[in-house]
């Protein structure tokens, strides 16, 4: 899903000034439409395009975002276009293989991660409650329905309340890192979620690699 054309994005100026991104989802609704809300609520200071939706685990999934940065630097270097900003997975831990190799692979190649785990419905969980204790995804999903009244396409309604309470997830999700590097726990955590870092870069808060 591509907002406007990368030519088109790479040909004007009042654009150029803007971080663009290219994001790899490994879900197909709930993320996009999640991160598209914080694109159109910071449309003037960023650009977001989805790559196309072709891989459903995290490590083909980074696999993919870093044969792209690549091919994109080399274009770049022959003068036929330019780079993304910023090259970015958003994915799940859910009972996925080869976690922590997606993650080496991604520091190798330059990706950034919004890694959630269990689910990305953690993220949702922890902006109404306190969630230290390890949750399996089944429960983290039935809650995150109970707080936002919806399924996985989110409602007008629920962006609302998740923007609203925004600042509150994050505090918790940097508060659960902390607890876990204490604990000297190695990644994949649980409960966990980095989507924090992804938002801020769209809202201009941070700047990753």
């Amino acid at each position: 899903m591509t907002f406007r054309s990368r030519a088109s994005q790479r040909g004007s100026s009042s654009q150029a000034n803007r971080i663009q991104l290219l994001i790899f989802s490994e879900g197909k609704k709930t993320e996009s439409i999640y991160l598209t809300h914080w694109y159109r609520l910071y449309r003037e200071q960023v650009i977001v395009n989805f790559a196309d939706h072709k891989h459903t685990t995290p490590f083909e999934l980074t696999a993919s975002a870093a044969a792209q940065r690549r091919a994109d630097l080399r274009e770049a270097r022959r003068g036929r276009g330019a780079a993304y900003n910023q090259y970015w997975c958003i994915f799940d831990v859910d009972q996925h293989p080869r976690i922590p190799e997606a993650l080496n692979m991604a520091a190798a190649n330059n990706i950034n991660i919004a890694l959630s785990s269990p689910c990305i419905e953690l993220w949702f969980l922890i902006h109404f409650e306190d969630r230290t204790a390890y949750i399996n995804r089944y429960d983290a999903q039935r809650k995150s329905r109970e707080l936002l009244g919806c399924e996985k396409v989110l409602t007008p309604a629920a962006l609302e309340l998740l923007v609203s309470h925004y600042e509150k997830a994050k505090e918790r999700a940097e508060a659960l890192t902390r607890m876990h590097i204490g604990d000297r726990a190695a990644k994949p955590w649980n409960p966990d979620s980095e989507v924090w870092k992804l938002v801020d870069v769209i809202r201009g808060d941070a700047v990753a690699g």
